[in-house]
């Protein structure tokens, strides 16, 4: 009984934590859909499947709150999605400091509705970012500091709508002269290699087990940087086994290389889990360095 309203009490709190929910595609106008009606369903506090696309809002109270906001990516190897600890944790944080954010809730590309797997994911935070552009005022943020973060896998995808400017909405009317590519964009323990460093489970989610070099190599976000990508800071740890850290150590590489302005930050422990509570004092800075960074790219 007390498990059960404990339970209760935690859903209570998230709730209350979780000011609106957004539905982000206009009703009848999501792309790329078969059609089926699907359930929401969880395993292991983890989302394994969505019924459509979510964006969860966090707001500061409007006295201290800044003209930047977030998108908050949840990773989970695009099988699944961490929308607590790598989603409304991260929301609240950004909260501390004055800036609104919000959670995305993607289409998980193994989801069976899907008419294109591997750009489902990608629709979803460019509807995601127009429509905060679109209603910015609603939320008192600026339509030209919207920035997105993204852990692992959701670090794929932060990286993916940084770098490809087509807008795959499909959305008409007023909704097309709305940019989809993010004001900035914070990448964590990030998946941006497909080929020989890639998180397989990613790789596999998003193109499947036989995907061609092509689409791998097209796939791979260190390979899409141009000097147009969004000013990025990078964070990884050098112990990751999961997603090795070269995987950010490229993506910085080809930044370099095209003049984009950014940071990375490589901590010689955190493994692959770093987020808002950290084992080690020192990877737990990357917070700081994160909020550090934030302002000098236009945080007012």
């Amino acid at each position: 009984m007390k498990k059960i309203t404990f339970l209760l009490l935690i859903f209570f709190i998230l709730q209350l934590s979780a000011q609106e929910k957004i539905m982000v595609w206009p009703k009848g106008q999501m792309p790329n859909s078969k059609g089926l009606s699907l359930k929401t369903e969880e395993k292991d506090g983890r989302i394994i499947q969505i019924k459509e696309t979510e964006l969860f809002a966090f707001l500061p109270p409007k006295e201290e709150r800044k003209q930047m906001a977030v998108i908050v990516i949840p990773g989970g190897g695009y099988y699944k999605l961490t929308y607590d600890l790598g989603g409304y944790q991260i929301a609240k944080w950004f909260n501390t400091l004055g800036i609104s954010a919000f959670v995305l809730n993607y289409r998980l590309p193994t989801s069976p509705d899907l008419k294109q797997k591997e750009i489902a994911p990608l629709q979803d935070i460019q509807a995601a970012i127009k429509y905060l552009r679109k209603n910015a005022e609603q939320y008192g943020i600026s339509p030209e500091q919207i920035g997105v973060i993204g852990t692992s896998a959701g670090g794929h995808l932060a990286a993916s709508v940084s770098n490809i400017s087509t807008d795959y909405t499909e959305l008409k009317g007023d909704w097309t002269s709305i940019p989809t590519v993010p004001n900035f964009a914070i990448l964590v323990s990030p998946v941006i290699d497909l080929g020989e460093f890639a998180h397989v489970g990613s790789r596999n989610s998003l193109l499947g087990e036989n995907a061609s070099p092509e689409k791998i190599k097209e796939y791979s976000m260190q390979n899409r940087v141009t000097e147009k990508t969004p000013p990025t800071i990078l964070f990884h740890a050098e112990n990751d086994k999961t997603v090795p850290v070269i995987n950010s150590i490229l993506y910085y590489q080809e930044m370099v290389k095209n003049k984009v302005k950014g940071a990375l930050f490589i901590f010689p422990e955190g493994e692959h889990k770093i987020g808002i509570t950290n084992k080690s004092e020192l990877t737990d800075n990357w917070k700081k360095l994160c909020a550090d960074w934030l302002k000098t790219i236009g945080n007012k």
